[in-house]
């Protein structure tokens, strides 16, 4: 059971409330500065672990209503700006979208479908990378948990057929034989099937969010279009590098597809239920494609796919009941973002970009462009949530850019890609990151080293190939 950590939540208190009482700079109005030592508190105490994420939020959410920072003197209307996230659209997206997810584990689909992959693809190591791979970027669209689709469904087969050759989690000397590879390549897969989709992870969305503040538009489509060849590219390199720099001792896996196919005879024909989700699947992707044509956005396509679900007794209601971590991520989501958008909307973002701006504003845009880039990548050292990680600095560090001439929606984008593959950094960066360095087969150092090198090589392929592919297709 988590608790709360007296020594850091004193470190988060102390740090919020000497914020609290410096002067506000001039620019700033007096209930946005005080947010603002909210809202560091509140990613100090995220940060430093001081309580659960929910619990941080929740006292965030009565401090902002009691403090009365966003409707001075009026208590009632200031509790209802505190909760206003939680009438957001965005995060109703997620928050059903960890529900339809629970229809992939529930059915055993998303298994199945990993070990057809892996079926096909399984003859080699360098294959069986690629398999369990295309598993997760076919997930990837409909499962917006990461960590649910990394380690609720990939992890295990993973770990599964590693064992089956011989490399085992509590035999050191057999970890380089399949498993360590494996470990780091679905790891970074899964970054990269997550920075693909508006839907890929759970912050996306709050990018998306963040941008429209800013008066950047971003639809499921527009996402999908930007980082279909970059994300592809990464797809297709990744593998084959982490081949190259830490390479598994065995090279041929033919037994894998036999297992595989073991595998799916176990679990028989496709039910009924399987084939309802598949059906709830496309419906899902068709609907997000094309749902500008029919005036149907993101959030309403997902309450469709639920409802299809609950109809057609794939979920029941104790299933969406259960699924704490939906609840969760809705509960603390919507205070995150009610507080990053309160900031924008008291002038806080605007302040904050015009003085960046005038320490770097002799830069072009051109070389503007990559400072604000690497900042934001390398800063993920700093932080054990990527979801921390966004609100604390997306909408901030996209706000100079704009205010320095950076094509709105290319810096959008590019942050939003970033916010998946920054996690590659660290055995802490992303939701799945603790489960496979859990596994034990990659020490903490081979994590390190190879995170920075995975790391450069995808951001360069996002910078440079990504970037000229948004030019083509006309994003800037």
């Amino acid at each position: 059971m988590k608790e709360v950590k007296i020594p850091q939540t004193l470190i988060t208190l102390a740090i919020g409330l000497a914020i609290w009482f410096i002067p506000a700079p001039n620019g700033v109005v007096i209930e946005a500065w005080h947010l603002f030592a909210i809202f560091v508190a509140t990613i100090l105490g995220i940060i430093l672990k001081a309580a659960p994420m929910g619990t941080m939020c929740m006292i965030a959410i009565a401090l902002t209503a009691f403090t009365q920072v966003l409707a001075p003197g009026d208590a009632g209307k200031s509790i209802t700006l505190a909760l206003k996230g939680f009438g957001d659209k965005v995060i109703w997206l997620i928050g059903i979208s960890f529900f339809i997810a629970r229809g992939f584990i529930k059915t055993g689909l998303g298994n199945r479908i990993a070990f057809l992959f892996i079926r096909i693809f399984g003859k080699s190591s360098l294959g069986l990378a690629y398999g369990l791979g295309l598993a997760d970027l076919v997930l990837a669209p409909a499962v917006p948990s990461n960590t649910a689709r990394g380690g609720g469904i990939i992890y295990p087969i993973m770990k599964s057929m590693s064992m089956s050759f011989g490399s085992l989690p509590d035999h050191p000397e057999t970890h380089r034989k399949l498993g360590a590879y494996l470990t780091l390549n679905s790891y970074n897969m899964n970054l990269i099937a997550s920075s693909m989709f508006l839907t890929g992870t759970a912050s996306n969305p709050m990018c998306q969010k963040f941008a429209l503040n800013l008066g950047i538009k971003i639809t499921w489509m527009s996402w999908a279009a930007a980082a279909i060849v970059p994300g592809l590219c990464a797809f297709f390199v990744i593998p084959f590098l982490l081949y190259k720099i830490y390479p598994p001792e065995l090279k041929k896996t033919g037994d894998a597809p036999q297992i595989a196919a073991q595998k799916l005879k176990e679990m028989g024909a496709i039910t009924r239920n399987e084939w309802m989700m598949l059906l709830t699947f496309f419906i899902l992707l068709f609907l997000w494609m094309t749902g500008d044509l029919f005036s149907i956005d993101a959030t309403t396509t997902a309450f469709i796919g639920l409802v299809i679900l609950l109809l057609t007794s794939v979920l029941t209601w104790d299933d969406v009941k259960a699924e704490k971590g939906a609840w969760d991520t809705i509960v603390w989501f919507s205070v995150l973002v009610m507080m990053a958008s309160s900031l924008n909307e008291l002038g806080f973002i605007a302040w904050f970009s015009d003085l960046v701006k005038a320490e770097i504003g002799g830069l072009s845009w051109q070389m503007a462009f990559p400072i604000i880039v690497l900042v934001y990548f390398f800063s993920h050292y700093l932080f054990a949530s990527a979801t921390a990680h966004v609100a604390a600095m997306y909408a901030a560090l996209l706000g100079v850019g704009v205010s320095l001439g950076i094509p709105g929606l290319l810096l959008a984008f590019m942050l939003g890609f970033i916010g998946s593959l920054y996690g590659t950094l660290t055995h802490y960066g992303h939701g799945p990151a603790p489960v496979f360095f859990g596994s034990g087969y990659v020490d903490l150092k081979s994590w390190w080293v190879k995170g920075l090198v995975t790391g450069l090589t995808m951001l360069l392929i996002y910078m440079v190939i990504g970037g000229l592919w948004l030019r083509i297709i006309g994003y800037f």
